[in-house]
């Protein structure tokens, strides 16, 4: 009897599961092989905030300062994932309003297994949520490389919230949500403008409003450990596969050929610094080579989705050229302080491959045509985006360093920068 149960049971769930299983399928869009390569890519780019980014700018500091360099990138990767998850995602990718999003998702509220996003059909809405929560860690970690060694810690996480809110997920929705730069017709396949430019740009200002270094100018700032910083360059290259062959959310042939011309930009980028720095000082420097490869990784990230790989190896060559002269001659006409060059190597390579998009963009590839292709209008179009990006960012950053700087001082004492911020702000230091 016990036996002629289980087999009457048996038979019920095979027949249930094949009335079921086409039914799910129809109504079901999720893609195995989407959702694991989008697993790898998310993963991918967490690891170029911790542990990336986070050796690369503790390198290039000096020693008195790593732990707390390391500590504004591990603080933004918690940071920034609680107020993703609470209301940063909902507003960027979802609704389909032209400034902003919706507050549906409100902690993920109504999200459940089976949900995609109309940005994101193949994979498991979840999975989208989370591979742009990474976007948002990186880019409001980036920023601090432009206050390193002299930004208290207190100032830096209020001004992180402000930023993320006001800053990055506007500017996510109006180019990736469904905003009105998306909606015009603004190219920007993984960052050009949503992360470079507006860290750059974010990173510039408050260089400016938090004044130099102690001693910038007069004494010797030299990097502490350039090996650390050579280890994170290794580990962002890699990551930035999943930066921006994830970007097309499919596992699929323009996913890469986006990492082929992203490969491909960032040895252009390092071997135009290193030549550049060879025929005006002689010596190719290790930080320079390790600058040009990054430069070029952030100048394709706009048009990596777009651009065949030998546009690749010009807009790295481009990138290499022209964040050389940012970091250098402009950096001293303007004499601001940013500590990482964030604004020479990200903002400046951030438009300069914002525009190029707008050059080389072939149909083929991404669906879209460049100048190259009789299509000058699309150049036009990444000039507004530029334009705008640029203007929000910076108005909004200065405001927000203003408030609060009125609430709290941004920088810490004379005295506290001397000894160092590990000690200063948070009471440890490498022996």
């Amino acid at each position: 009897m016990g036996a002629h149960s289980r087999a009457v049971r048996r038979l019920a769930l095979f027949g249930f599961s094949t009335l079921a299983t086409p039914a799910f399928a129809e109504t079901s869009t999720i893609n195995a092989a989407d959702t694991a390569w989008m697993i790898v890519a998310t993963a991918l780019v967490l690891m170029m905030t911790i542990p990336g980014l986070a050796l690369f700018y503790a390198g290039m500091v000096r020693k008195k300062n790593v732990l707390a360099t390391m500590a504004q990138s591990l603080s933004a990767v918690a940071l920034i994932s609680i107020l993703w998850v609470a209301y940063g995602y909902s507003l960027a990718f979802v609704g389909d309003g032209s400034w902003i999003g919706t507050l549906d998702r409100w902690f993920l509220a109504g999200m459940t297994m089976e949900t995609v996003n109309p940005a994101a059909k193949t994979i498991p809405e979840a999975l989208f949520m989370l591979y742009q929560m990474t976007f948002a860690i990186i880019t409001v970690a980036l920023v601090a490389g432009s206050v390193a060694d002299r930004m208290r810690f207190s100032a830096w996480l209020w001004f992180s919230v402000g930023w993320f809110t006001f800053v990055y997920v506007p500017l996510a929705h109006w180019v990736w949500g469904g905003g009105f730069l998306q909606t015009m017709g603004v190219l920007d396949f993984a960052g050009g403008l949503v992360v470079h430019l507006s860290a750059g740009i974010g990173g510039l200002v408050a260089a400016k409003v938090l004044g130099n270094r102690h001693g910038y100018g007069a004494e010797n700032l030299a990097p502490y450990d350039l090996a650390l910083a050579v280890i994170g360059t290794g580990m962002l290259w890699v990551g930035w596969f999943g930066f921006n062959g994830g970007s097309a959310v499919t596992a699929s042939p323009r996913a890469v050929m986006a990492i082929t011309a992203t490969h491909l930009s960032a040895c252009a980028g390092a071997l135009t610094w290193a030549a550049l720095e060879w025929s005006t000082r002689r010596k190719p420097s290790v930080l320079g080579m390790i600058s040009g490869a990054i430069a070029g990784l952030g100048t394709i990230t706009p048009a990596s989705g777009f651009v065949a790989p030998w546009a690749g190896i010009l807009i790295g060559i481009a990138a290499g050229a022209v964040c050389f002269w940012a970091c250098t001659s402009l950096k001293q006409r303007l004499n601001y302080d940013d500590s990482l060059d964030v604004f020479g190597v990200h903002g400046i390579g951030g438009i300069t491959g914002t525009l190029l998009c707008g050059v080389f963009a072939a149909k083929a590839i991404g669906d879209s045509s460049g100048l190259l292709e009789g299509n000058p209008q699309q150049l036009l179009t990444q000039f507004y985006g530029v334009a705008i990006a640029f203007a929000w960012t910076a108005v909004v950053t200065y405001v927000l360093l203003k408030l609060v700087g009125a609430f709290a001082p941004l920088r810490v004492s004379l005295q506290q920068e001397l000894e160092g911020l590990d000690i200063s702000q948070h009471g440890e230091a490498l022996q």
